[in-house]
């Protein structure tokens, strides 16, 4: 197996957090210690831990551990992305796209947590 960043999920991942990152840029001014500091910091989360476990991965409980953290993450920027949409700091369609991709990583984050020998390499 080759290195973290060859997975689809941190490749997806990784495009999510660059997204929302430029999206960001847009927040008011008085939310960059909240809300911008908040989703930029947890979608960029999950692409560190799933980094950070596919190092670790011939230890199945340490990686599965780091795949949850991830997973955690991935949990709170949707939460974010709530509150952005809510706010009216995003459209209904950026968050429909962002959620979209978020779901789908964390049912790719699901799938490493559930088959971590899939992941062991040699």
């Amino acid at each position: 197996m080759g290195s973290f960043r060859d997975l689809n999920v941190y490749k997806k991942a990784f495009q999510l957090s660059m997204l929302i990152f430029d999206e960001s840029k847009k927040f008011p001014t008085d939310e960059k210690y909240v809300l911008t500091s908040q989703i930029r910091r947890s979608s960029r989360s999950v692409c560190s831990n799933v980094g950070e476990g596919y190092r670790k991965r011939i230890y199945p409980a340490h990686f599965i551990s780091k795949c949850s953290d991830a997973d955690m993450e991935n949990s709170e920027t949707q939460v974010w992305l709530d509150f952005a949409l809510s706010c009216e700091y995003i459209t209904k369609e950026k968050y429909n796209d962002y959620l979209k991709r978020s779901e789908e990583i964390g049912r790719m984050i699901g799938h490493m947590i559930e088959n971590p020998e899939k992941y062991k390499g040699k």
